[in-house]
């Protein structure tokens, strides 16, 4: 295992690098995300061995942890009550339609080439059903894309990461040695139940407890930030006392309370979080390298293959085709938003998470959904100008 001081030393290597080839990144089709899995792939296990680091270890999950609780607070806040209001209509279709049929067909896939059993290959789908628009930025900043989509893709990935994790969480209680049979009503009542109930209460108090926006003691958009994200922290901290609610669905639901309730914060963490957000994403993204081995990718052979492929050219566009059905949505629209879905940090902290675990087929688990990410970082990051400007030439 590599110590925390040389860890640091070599993350803090790649943020530097980073920050210098930011611009020609931006210029390439290969992003930045891309340049740091392939560094922790090259310094990780699977390369010159400088990034050693154990997929179970402490300093991995406390990562990945950190990147979720950061990362599901962000995607909270950023549920705009008006937006929902008036944008809802594609992104619920795809979130409560297409997400569970992506999962069951990626499930499917696993079930028949893979050989997992169905719980396991429920586990796959449920981590490969949310998608990551950071992947493919310029998809939803992009001007030249029709607003309806560049809307329907920004709120469908930043609500179907919380929405896919009681389904991960819960697959992989199930399969947790030890556990003998999962009952899964108090599954619901302890973790989800438990997590609801602290979000609503951490989110209420918090919102309550913040100096009004017009008042005299109002604080600036800096402490803003601060307060956001000890907020996030506090409401995971206490959330996992006894009675040991579910940590991760408590500061998803703390963040839409606070964020419906007081837009100040929302505005301030949205334009302020943005380096925490990209710090805490690229590390994870070169610990998620560094973990991958070419062995360990193919280590289920051409079935893990087909898997993937299957998963963006067969289960997203099934799932989004089912969704959108008579919604008088150009076939342009519809084929552009089944394309991108890609797979990323959600993808990546909730594998890890799984790993964590200790469940009997996490490893094979794990290296199916790393190969997706993989392909999805090159697949992607590699079509997103082509694509842009394909839609551009359609009729709006």
């Amino acid at each position: 295992m590599t110590s925390f001081a040389s860890a640091a030393a070599v993350l803090g290597g790649l943020l530097l690098l980073g920050a210098l080839l930011s611009g020609i990144a931006r210029r390439s089709f290969v992003s930045l995300v891309a340049l740091f899995v392939l560094a922790g792939f090259v310094l990780g296990t699977g390369g010159i061995g400088v990034l050693k680091l154990r997929a179970g270890s402490g300093l991995v999950t406390d990562l990945a942890d950190v990147a979720l609780i950061v990362i599901l607070f962000r995607d909270g806040l950023e549920v705009d009550r008006g937006a929902l209001a008036r944008d809802w209509h594609l992104p619920l279709r795809k979130l409560a339609i297409g997400m569970p049929v992506t999962a069951a067909v990626v499930a499917a896939l696993a079930r028949l080439l893979v050989g997992l059993d169905w719980t396991e290959a429920f586990l796959l789908g449920a981590l490969l059903s949310p998608t990551d628009p950071v992947l493919s930025s310029g998809v939803v900043t992009d001007s030249r894309v029709p607003s309806s989509i560049r809307q329907s893709l920004n709120l469908e990935s930043g609500l179907n990461d919380g929405l896919a994790l009681p389904a991960v969480l819960a697959f992989a209680a199930a399969l947790e040695p030890g556990r003998g049979s999962f009952e899964w009503w108090q599954f619901v009542i302890q973790d989800i139940g438990l997590g609801l109930v602290f979000g609503l209460v951490c989110g209420m108090v918090g919102s309550l407890l913040l100096p009004r926006a017009d008042g005299e003691h109002a604080l600036p958009a800096h402490q803003l930030t601060l307060y956001g994200i000890g907020l996030a922290f506090a409401t995971y901290g206490l959330a996992v006392l006894p009675p040991h609610g579910n940590g991760f669905i408590a500061v998803f639901v703390a963040a839409i309370v606070t964020g419906v309730r007081r837009k100040d914060l929302r505005h301030a963490f949205g334009e302020r979080s943005e380096e925490l957000a990209e710090i805490v994403k690229l590390g994870i993204f070169a610990v998620f390298g560094s973990l991958l081995t070419v062995d360990g990718l193919f280590s289920s052979g051409w079935g893990a293959v087909a898997v993937v492929a299957g998963t963006f050219l067969l289960a997203r566009p099934l799932a989004v085709w089912i969704a959108l059905a008579g919604s008088r949505l150009p076939n342009a629209s519809k084929a552009f938003m089944a394309w991108f879905g890609p797979k990323g940090v959600a993808t990546m902290t909730f594998s890890l998470l799984v790993l964590s675990r200790d469940v009997e087929a996490g490893a094979k688990i794990f290296d199916i959904a790393a190969l997706t990410v993989f392909v999805s970082i090159i697949a992607h990051g590699a079509t997103e100008t082509p694509g842009i400007e394909w839609i551009a030439r359609r009729p709006p």
